[in-house]
């Protein structure tokens, strides 16, 4: 499967030629992901099929991020604590990455903006303009399908076929020891 599969979410209803924003470019993206300190994931899940999962699995053990998991469903994800609302998280993430319905978005934004995030996040297949809108009217940074890892892992050269981190940066597909 690869890193799209993993990261991918239902498409919001909107068509790409019915869409008016425009992201971030590649040097905005990778400003912010140097900048950023601490992340909190929201709808993180400790199902390992799902998106939220994966990404996690990889930030936790691959990222310098203080990563933070929201779902009021559960106590822990990865060993770690969950918390139900960005409200209830015992710092201010400079981002948030969002695994949620597209109908869900704008009242993320809307936590997001309340607790003084600085980045909202809204992973592969999700768009949301009343969302990105509101966010950034309030001063936040606002990337829309793109997936966390993938970004992360492509600006620090740890993009492998499988997804994770090989500390080899090559062009050439590295053989397997047998």
């Amino acid at each position: 499967m690869t890193d799209a599969a993993f990261c991918a979410l239902p498409t919001a209803p909107s068509t790409v030629a019915e869409r008016t924003w425009q992201g971030p470019g590649a040097q905005e993206r990778h400003d912010i992901l140097r900048r950023t300190r601490s992340v909190a994931i929201v709808g993180a899940s400790d199902n390992p099929a799902r998106a939220s999962y994966f990404v996690a699995t990889y930030l936790t053990s691959s990222s310098p991020y203080d990563v933070y998991f929201v779902n009021p469903r559960a106590e822990t994800i990865l060993g770690r604590r969950a918390f139900p609302s960005l409200a209830d998280l015992p710092v201010v993430p400079d981002l948030v990455d969002v695994f949620r319905r597209h109908d869900d978005l704008p009242g993320v934004a809307e936590e997001a903006v309340a607790v003084g995030a600085s980045t909202l996040w809204l992973q592969l297949g999700s768009w949301n303009e009343r969302a990105a809108a509101r966010a950034e009217r309030a001063g936040l940074a606002v990337v829309m399908d793109r997936c966390l890892k993938i970004e992360h892992a492509r600006f620090h050269g740890g993009l492998h076929l499988a997804g994770f981190d090989t500390g080899v940066v090559s062009s050439k597909r590295q053989r397997l020891s047998r």
